[in-house]
């Protein structure tokens, strides 16, 4: 059984027992369990489900194992010929989670 979940503006196709680093998801501390409700497409032995009203009953259930940053990013602007330059970093929380259960 897997599924394709949306959760932080991307698509994920997940089964149970994946592990995924998603986009930082308010208040999960470790070992919370997290409900994504935002289901797209469930497939179960080769059935495809996609019926919107079948697809608003279906979740998928995970389990937050941790919660860091990623790797550091650079971000520079720059104009030539101006003496303009600006640099800065960044480091995206990412949160991952173990799917333990596909309902439908």
């Amino acid at each position: 059984m897997e599924a394709v979940i949306r959760t932080g503006g991307k698509q994920y196709r997940v089964s149970p027992g994946q592990v995924i680093s998603v986009e930082k998801l308010p208040a999960a501390g470790k070992g919370a369990q997290v409900e994504f409700t935002s289901v797209l497409l469930v497939r179960t032995d080769g059935d495809m489900t996609v019926a919107p009203a079948d697809l608003r009953r279906a979740k998928v259930t995970g389990e937050v194992i941790d919660e860091r940053k990623g790797r550091k990013i650079t971000v520079v602007k720059f104009k030539r010929r101006k003496n303009y330059r600006r640099t800065r970093g960044h480091r995206q929380v990412a949160t991952t989670v173990r799917i333990t259960k596909i309902e439908v």
